[in-house]
């Protein structure tokens, strides 16, 4: 049977398109001199969608270089965020010995490909059946293999996710280490609390987490920012408009109270750790993103 489902079914709009903006990201950064994280499949995906196939995936295709906003700082933005949770991730792979990976609401990401992973390693994809299917004809038709058992899990992170997630092989007894990249903006705060609650009830002794998140009292105080307005003129995205402006829960005080431990980075410390990446500049976009690190003790 022939599959007519569109190539770029579950990516053409809303948050979906978001990751073809981060995939494109990724791009760049991989052909940068001086790159933090390299991703050769991210450029075939922003191809392959009728909405981001004019976008660039080159350096020498930004014409302003990294005085632009988007393509610029932002998108560097992104490829330090992938550097940083690379390491997170294999870490805790390597030295942690955890061989379980789940990434929820894991969109365009190809960890599972491009990550050099030990043996024994089983990562689940966890997210919207129109977004795995993309990847899937992608990958496929770039005959793309996997450098650890991969798992995709489709189903909607509002439902029961949990139980798609077990189904499909996940052993709750065994440690895990979680990924949510660019992930938790978008959810109600009831829902980032469920989500939370819920890898803490999954996660046996010794597992760990990472999630990004936003701060902000009000988002709308930095609507005129340069990423923002800049994102919308060149790609039509209202990343605004996707965020939710409901107040943030405490995510890491709950785990801590629920006996992990957590410490909450802000993302210009590993800028400065790395010597490339966006530093603090006035009307700052990125002034309340935080990226959150935590450990369930062993036992």
């Amino acid at each position: 049977m022939v599959d007519t489902a569109p190539v770029n079914a579950g990516v053409e709009r809303g948050v979906g398109t978001t990751a073809l903006l981060v995939a494109a990201a990724r791009a760049i950064e991989t052909h940068r001199p001086d790159s933090l994280a390299a991703d050769v499949y991210a450029e075939h995906f922003v191809r392959a969608a009728p909405a981001s196939a004019g976008w660039p995936v080159r350096p020498h295709q930004v014409p302003d270089g990294d005085a632009d906003p988007l393509w610029g700082r932002f998108a560097r933005y992104f490829g330090l965020r992938t550097r940083v949770l690379d390491d997170f991730l294999l870490n805790a792979a390597h030295t942690g010995g955890i061989r379980q990976v789940v990434l929820l609401g894991a969109g365009l990401d190809t960890r599972a490909y491009r990550l050099d992973w030990p043996s024994g390693c089983v990562v689940f994809e966890i997210d919207r059946e129109g977004v795995l299917a993309f990847k899937h004809q992608v990958l496929g038709a770039l005959a793309a293999e996997p450098k650890a058992a991969r798992t995709p899990v489709a189903t909607d992170l509002r439902a029961d996710w949990a139980g798609a997630l077990t189904g499909a092989g996940f052993d709750p007894t065994a440690p895990t280490v979680w990924l949510a990249e660019g992930l938790l903006f978008y959810l109600p705060g009831a829902a980032e609390t469920h989500l939370v609650t819920t890898v803490d009830r999954l996660s046996a002794p010794g597992s760990a987490l990472a999630y990004e998140v936003k701060l902000e009292k009000d988002l709308l105080a930095y609507r005129d920012s340069p990423l923002y307005t800049s994102t919308h003129r060149q790609l039509g995205i209202d990343l605004i408009g996707l965020f939710s402006r409901e107040p943030r829960p405490d995510s890491a005080g709950d785990l801590t109270a629920r006996g992990w431990s957590a410490s909450v980075r802000t993302p210009f410390e590993f800028s400065l750790l790395h010597g490339r990446g966006p530093l603090p500049e006035p009307n700052d976009a990125l002034a309340g993103n935080r990226w959150v690190f935590a450990d369930k003790p062993p036992s």
